[in-house]
């Protein structure tokens, strides 16, 4: 306490106020124009294993053993309803006669289809001669600005040679329609959809936290406060991420800004309005603005700073995930919260102290003296600042008289929606995250429709046999996912190995495919061990997109077995050091669990039954439970530290009470904001950040409204003084 009351009386004073602003601006103006920001350090990487996953050991293999040298492909997709005409396959032979002659960009090589007999480019067409897929290779390790800007000029010179642009017709039409798809149409259009999604969710975030506090606040000018302090933070964000960036100490992608915006609104509305909530309460009882922001920082200022700390210790612990997507996550989420956290108790103190009392205009708080002065100038009677509303003493009335009902009713509401947990599917497919009319996941689907499936992609089985004679085509042939089997193929470098292509008889990228690579696996183990093989597993590799999406599935469940247990025992240690209530932490640890499971399950039912979304993305429950288990005990602290408080002073029912009606408004307020800009989300065209951004604001809500206003007070009143056990209000009956 006596440190927050130091800190409170050193930023917030009549001098220092403006030393602080200026300060921030000057470090943020330095730091700006001799760093790079972050959006310009985003990395383009799609490598999201980790070294020794299987399916990236077999990439490095065929790499090494069974060199391509063709490059990136980009497939064309060819498609007419009915069947393609000649017409259509003459096109394809100028285009490519055109490509031979006038090569893109960065283009390595394209098949001699210009050459071709029109009946031998016949027999590549699909079974109902409706499709054909063409490929263009690309130089390796091409910047995908650069693939773009050939791409363009694909689409222009096509365009050219036809009365229509057959890249905008919709499939439904009697036209040929053309799709580019494959690795390079997909990492463009990924790019596209992104650098075309910032600016919506940065203006649509704005204007819902904006609205937001107008509509709670009713004051125009505290509304534009906490947005100021975010925009400052991330002023010093951006360019101390850039620099991490572009050292190569951390990678960043354009999915982790898009979410460290959201974030950052979010939470750092919330802790803005920790304070700026205190502040008004201290206003009504105190004459000086400078005192009654220094009593607020001493007040709040301890439970903001536990908040920042351990959602930041929270989101730091996704560093231990070995799939990067989650641990590109963790340090620039960590240190947005953190620099938030530190800017609400030194930046935004300064404003707050050369608004004073103007910031919560027209409803300014004033002191019983001054109300009364001011009636005296005005010639009117006395009207006195209202008391809390009734409906907030209502509810601490209620959680401490009725406590066992409330705790069963929300209870059972929790637990049901946590039971459907279970029932869940989820996808780890790429494409599935995209939206259904991106030009290349239309491509691919035409692909699926009018070849046969595992055509899309080939699963790779490679062995290395130490010099003995085995083939297991038969084997693998005689698989029932298996469609065909190629001949074996020899390592160039090393005979030893051996590879077969793979195409299986289903789709590649369903859970039956995913499920049946260690069934392929097994398969060629069994034939090595036969041959006397020791360690057979360890010769074995399969590869391609299916068994990328198997490592991903196992790579994800450990690390949210990981670090699922970590952040529940940092949240656990800090909430015991802060609390000092070995039974407090366990309930509001088990609260907050209980919150998640509901969160995921009802958001399962909003994606899966009023969006028609057959699976939940897989990333989605680590994402979901370390920012809400983080995020709620945000609102566990701001309520339970109130109600300590409070219980030094009068009986505990009281105290419960009195710290329900203190905290709902700003609780419920920031977790309206909170859960609306998470909802933002749903503005951008990918898949996983919709459904995240449902589940998170689901949760919060669930967070704002049951679990942190009825269910931790019915639960610490039925506990009693127990509840502070071993805290020394234990003692105090």
């Amino acid at each position: 306490m006596k440190l927050l009351e130091n800190w409170g009386n050193l930023v917030a004073n009549k001098k220092s106020r403006f030393v602080t602003f200026i300060i921030w601006l000057v470090i943020i103006a330095l730091l700006s124009s001799i760093w790079p920001q972050v959006n310009e350090e985003e990395t383009g990487s799609n490598h999201l294993l980790p070294e020794n996953a299987m399916s990236v050991q077999a990439d490095q293999i065929m790499e090494e053993q069974f060199p391509n040298e063709n490059g990136i492909p980009l497939l064309l997709v060819w498609h007419h309803d009915n069947q393609l005409t000649d017409e259509d396959y003459q096109l394809v032979q100028r285009i490519y006669q055109e490509l031979k002659e006038n090569p893109l960009a960065h283009q390595s090589m394209v098949p001699p289809f210009a050459e071709m007999p029109l009946q031998a480019l016949k027999q590549s067409a699909s079974g109902d001669g409706s499709a054909l897929i063409t490929p263009i290779f690309f130089e390796k390790n091409t910047e995908t600005e650069a693939l773009a800007e050939s791409l363009t000029t694909l689409r222009e010179k096509i365009t050219q040679q036809m009365e229509y642009n057959p890249f905008d017709e919709k499939l439904s039409s009697d036209n040929l329609h053309i799709r580019l798809t494959g690795p390079v149409a997909i990492s463009t259009d990924a790019v596209e959809l992104f650098s075309e999604a910032d600016i919506t969710l940065l203006i649509a975030t704005v204007i819902l936290v904006l609205v937001l506090l107008i509509i709670l606040y009713r004051s125009p000018i505290l509304a534009i406060v906490p947005l100021i302090g975010v925009g400052i933070a991330y002023g010093l964000i951006s360019p101390l991420l850039g620099f991490m960036a572009n050292k190569g100490w951390i990678e960043v992608d354009a999915q982790a800004i898009s979410i460290m915006t959201v974030l950052l609104f979010g939470a750092g509305t919330d802790y803005c309005l920790f304070l700026i909530s205190r502040y008004r309460d201290e206003l009504q009882h105190i004459h000086n603005k400078f005192t009654a922001l220094q009593q607020a920082i001493k007040g709040s200022g301890g439970a903001i700073a536990m908040s920042c700390l351990t959602t930041c210790i929270g989101l730091l612990s996704l560093g231990l995930a070995n799939y990067a997507s989650y641990d590109r996550f963790a340090v620039p989420f960590s240190l947005a919260i953190f620099i938030m956290g530190f800017a609400v108790l030194t930046f935004l103190p300064s404003i707050l102290s050369m608004l004073g009392r103007v910031a919560f205009f027209p409803f300014i708080p004033r002191t019983e003296s001054m109300v009364e002065d001011l009636a005296k100038k005005k010639g009117k009677a006395v009207r006195l600042p209202k008391e809390r509303s009734k409906l907030r003493k209502g509810i601490g009335k209620l959680v401490t008289e009725k406590p066992w009902r409330i705790i069963v009713i929300c209870s059972v509401f929790l637990i049901g929606l946590a039971l459907i947990v279970p029932k869940i599917s989820y996808t780890f497919g790429v494409l599935d995250s995209f939206p259904e009319d991106m030009p290349s996941r239309e491509g691919y689907t035409l692909i699926e429709e009018h070849y046969p499936p595992g055509n899309i992609a080939p699963v790779q089985v490679i062995m290395q046999t130490n010099g003995k004679d085995i083939d297991v085509k038969d084997e693998l042939s005689n698989l029932e996912i298996v469609e065909s089997v190629s001949d074996i193929a020899t390592g160039e470098k090393d005979p030893n190995y051996h590879s077969y292509e793979v195409t299986l008889a289903i789709d590649p990228y369903s859970d039956q495919a995913v499920n049946e690579i260690p069934v392929i696996k097994s398969v060629v183990e069994k034939k090595l061990r036969a041959a006397e093989m020791n360690n057979a597993s360890d010769h074995v590799w399969i590869g391609g997109e299916t068994a990328t999406l198997y490592d991903t599935e196992e790579i994800t469940t450990d690390d949210q077995n990981l670090i699922i247990p970590v952040v529940l025992l940092i949240i656990a240690v800090l909430l015991l050091a802060y609390l000092r209530s070995i039974v407090a932490t366990i309930y509001l640890l088990l609260t907050v669990v209980l919150s998640y499971l509901s969160a995921l399950g009802l958001g399962w039912l909003v994606i899966h039954y009023l969006l028609d979304a057959p699976a939940m993305q897989g990333l989605i429950p680590l994402y979901a439970f370390v920012f809400l288990v983080a995020l709620g005990e945000d609102y566990n602290i701001f309520m339970v530290s109130s109600i300590w408080k409070n219980r030094k002073k009068m009986p505990l029912k009281q105290a419960i009470a009195k710290g329900v009606s203190e905290t709902s408004s700003v609780i419920s307020s920031a977790g309206l904001i909170l859960a609306g800009t998470f909802a933002v989300l749903a503005v951008l065209p990918m898949q996983v950040l919709v459904q995240f951004g449902i589940v998170t604001a689901i949760g919060v809500l669930l967070d704002t409204f049951i679990v942190r206003p009825l269910l931790v007070p019915a639960i610490t009143t039925v506990l009693g003084r127990f509840s502070f056990w071993p805290n020394k209000l234990w003692k105090k009956k």
